[in-house]
């Protein structure tokens, strides 16, 4: 499991770095509660604020989603396993005042 977790980590900076260069960056629409971390891994839009904010959602969630098979993969478990750690970790680490999806919906950390 810490293999997975460094995996993890060394993942969600990869796709940061990655969808910094779009028009609206990750940490930008973070920042202003468009988009937000959800407890299965990927990024739920939180406010619908157009096509740049959907585009990068669905660009870092793909980047997630075959980074997640590769993970699973090379771990032999499985890819709904990886997607719940990766959810656990990043509502861990996202910023006080961004939006993490719960039981209730979105919420403010």
């Amino acid at each position: 499991m810490r293999k997975i977790g460094l995996l993890l980590a060394t993942l969600l900076f990869s796709v940061w770095v990655a969808s910094s260069a779009s028009a609206v960056s990750l940490e930008e629409a973070k920042a202003k509660g468009m988009v937000g971390e959800k407890p299965n891994g990927y990024l739920g839009v939180v406010t619908p604020s157009g096509p740049d904010v959907q585009a990068l959602t669905n660009e870092v969630n793909e980047k997630r989603r075959q980074a997640y098979e590769d993970i699973a993969k090379r771990n032999r478990t499985s890819v709904d396993s990886v997607e719940a750690l990766a959810g656990e970790k990043a509502i861990q680490n996202t910023k006080p005042g961004n939006y993490v999806e719960g039981p209730g919906g979105w919420k403010k950390k």
